[in-house]
């Protein structure tokens, strides 16, 4: 059940954003590394998810 980690890491992005939109110096850079972060982890839950479901049909 991979995709239950999805809304998870949309809210860490969303909560991201918007640190990065109210925060200045090294504070508004975490939030853009967090927001980073939650959009690759949920880009690569959707890629495995494709990735197995790609290898078990051939």
């Amino acid at each position: 059940m991979p995709g239950f980690f999805i809304p998870f890491y949309a809210l860490t992005a969303l909560v991201g954003l918007f640190t990065f939109a109210a925060a200045d110096g090294y504070l508004g850079f975490f939030g853009a590394l967090m927001t980073l972060f939650g959009v690759l982890m949920a880009y690569g839950v959707v890629k495995r998810h494709y990735d197995a479901q790609d290898s078990s049909a051939h």
